[in-house]
């Protein structure tokens, strides 16, 4: 997890989540994680 958390705070890790903010801004983004999600969350297993 912390290995994580400084690849993130990096200028690469900082360039990688802009470039996600940038595509998720995008409609037809958007409405292709909300698909995966609620694919996901329906094969929950308890």
């Amino acid at each position: 997890m912390q290995r994580l958390q400084m690849f993130l705070r990096s200028p690469r890790g900082q360039r990688i989540v802009d470039q996600g903010r940038h595509q998720m801004a995008k409609p037809e983004n958007q409405a292709r994680a909300r698909r995966l999600f609620s694919k996901l969350q329906g094969r929950k297993r308890y």
